[in-house]
Order: C-alpha cells, then structure tokens, then sequence
C-alpha cells in the first residue's frame, strides 16, 4: 500500500522538527576563563578526583548535574583564590564528607568500602568450595565412572 506524497512529506517534517527540538535540551558545555592551559589541566585533574553527590557513580568533570556544575564553579572559585589541590579536596570533605572524593582514602572508616567486595567473593568461594565438599563425600563417585571405559563395550 503506497501512501501519498502530502504524507510522507509531513511525517519528514514531524521528524526533523522533533530531532531539532530534542537538540534544544542539550547541556551547552559550560566554559570557564583559565588564565593557562596548564590551570585548565590542573582543573580537569582535579575534578576527575572528585565524585558528582547526585549522580554517584560519575566524577565531577563528567556530570551533567546541576550540583557539578555548581562544584566545578566552586572549585574553579577556590583555584582561582589560590588554594592548592589539598586544600580544595579537604574544603569539599568538610562540607560533603569524604563521599566527596572519587577515590577516598583507605583509612578505618572506609576499609568495608575498599574491601568489602573481596570479603564478599572470598565468601562466595568458600561457600561453593564447602558446598562441592559436601556434595562429594556424599555421593562418592564409583571407580567405575572414573576409568572412563564403558562397561557394556558400545563405542560412540
């Protein structure tokens, strides 16, 4: 079934006006006036190590949040103001909590955080390796399913 022309021209002009519409919604990236490209790099370094507290999973310099956004204007701030790296980290750690940081360091308050997860796998392990002992010496396998040869003399 052919459909007529008007209509296909119409559904084309649907779905242009819809691309350029959705382009509209697009974050504009958000340019900051560094005085050297080496600032500019040491900006980048610095918000690579920090963590976005709405997005979690993301660092500072990759979110689109508006709280980034706000963070990478308040740390451009506080470069701008001549603080160094560590004094910025432990500015935002004071106000956010070591969360803050994308890598926080392995102190007593974060040693579930940096090896909970191996705890958990060597957990897992032990689990499987106990439950396969288990089963095991349950049912032992009899010598003759071990030689692998075929009782009955049938070749496959």
């Amino acid at each position: 079934m052919t459909q007529p022309r008007g209509v296909l021209h119409r559904m084309r002009a649907a779905f242009l006006l819809l691309l350029l519409s959705t382009s509209l919604f697009a974050q504009a990236i958000d340019p900051l006036p560094f005085k050297s490209h080496a600032e500019e790099v040491r900006f980048q370094e610095l918000t690579r190590q920090l963590r976005c507290l709405v997005c979690q999973n993301e660092n500072l310099a990759d979110s689109n949040a508006d709280l980034a956004r706000d963070l990478r204007h308040e740390v451009f701030q506080l470069m701008q103001s001549g603080r160094s790296d560590e004094e910025i980290k432990q500015y935002l750690v004071d106000r956010y909590s070591k969360f803050v940081l994308y890598d926080p360091p392995v102190e007593r308050s974060t040693l579930l955080l940096w090896f909970g997860p191996l705890l958990i796998l060597l957990t897992g392990a032990g689990v499987v390796i106990a439950t396969v002992r288990k089963r095991t010496r349950n049912n032992p396998v009899p010598a003759s399913a071990n030689n692998g040869a075929n009782d009955e003399g049938d070749d496959w």
